[in-house]
């Protein structure tokens, strides 16, 4: 009985060592695991700090304030030219003259008709050309033998003045809206078809993989997968289709006058200058000018910040 017990606590103390060997390698691992995690959430908290959005007074001083005090400068510097040079006010009209043609054209009706008839058919024709260029663009990104086939016409189509659609456009619709529909379509089409296939083609292939792997098709993968990662590319594309749609919008204005077309920005544009009103041209100009800003400043840029604080390419941090 006394051997047995001997045994025993002679068993036991032979395996002691290895059971705390086990332990130590057990807490090793836990401790491995702990600093893993522990590296994971620093990570994650870098990834995702909290931002800290800029005071209201903190975004004017730094996006409103510093155009603001540009123009102000600037027009100061025009009407100092114009009282100490004393041009003559059909060459150089002062910022006066300019604020006198506006407030002409507003209490006559004519500006507001204006800007109403030229957003209408910006807006509209833009949309249009987003509905087209959308589809076409990631067709063209994803169907390699067609890109190579139609990509080089939509670059030439891209690089050619939209203005040149002009007179076969009214050959073909005549004196009408459609042709300055037409002439925007052409005009903003080919950047938005380009800047998606920019976008489709810094897309990552790992992600194309994973959802290949989760059972995603060719069309589902494009549109839930290849589409989403592509924004950069395509809200720049984008923002480029809407310059180019309003350029156009202005060329066709001011070239096709009368007829059914309505009175927009260009044709008051082209009306300035038949009456050689150099103030009424130039108050066209500001704002024509003015609209294209405002739509960067509330939709683009908006949508841009967005885009890129959801992706954590931007963080803006107050003080």
């Amino acid at each position: 009985m006394a051997t047995k017990e001997r045994i025993e606590t002679a068993d036991t103390e032979a395996s002691a060592p290895g059971l705390d060997t086990l332990a130590d390698a057990r807490h090793s691992t836990d401790d491995d695991h702990n600093d893993l995690r522990s590296l994971e959430a620093g990570l994650d908290r870098l990834q995702t700090a909290p931002e800290r959005r800029p005071s209201a007074w903190r975004r004017f001083t730094t996006s409103v304030l510093p155009p603001i005090v540009f123009v102000v400068a600037l027009v100061a510097a025009w009407q100092l030219y114009v009282v100490i040079a004393e041009p003559r006010p059909d060459i150089v009209p002062g910022p006066l003259g300019v604020v006198a043609a506006i407030t002409q054209a507003w209490e006559a009706g004519r500006l507001q008709e204006a800007v109403v008839t030229s957003l209408e058919r910006g807006v509209f024709g833009f949309l249009i050309a987003v509905a087209i260029g959308t589809p076409l663009g990631l067709l063209l990104a994803e169907v390699k033998p067609l890109r190579r086939a139609v990509g080089p016409i939509i670059s030439g189509l891209q690089v050619l003045p939209s203005v040149a659609w002009v007179p076969a456009a009214i050959i073909w619709f005549g004196l009408t809206d459609a042709t300055v529909y037409f002439v925007v379509l052409m005009g903003a089409t080919p950047s938005i078809v380009n800047g998606l296939i920019s976008g489709v083609d810094q897309v990552p292939p790992q992600l194309r993989r994973v959802g290949t792997v989760l059972g995603a098709g060719r069309w589902r993968l494009a549109t839930h997968v290849v589409l989403p990662a592509s924004l950069p590319g395509y809200v720049a594309g984008l923002k480029q289709g809407w310059a180019f749609s309003w350029r156009s919008l202005m060329a066709a204005e001011i070239i096709t006058t009368g007829g059914a077309i309505g009175f927009g920005l260009g044709s008051m544009l082209d009306q300035s200058r038949t009456l050689a009103d150099l103030a009424g041209v130039l108050a066209t100009i500001l704002v024509i000018l003015t609209i294209g800003i405002l739509i960067e400043l509330v939709f683009f840029a908006p949508l841009e910040r967005r885009m890129l604080r959801r992706r954590g390419l931007l963080v803006e941090r107050g003080r």
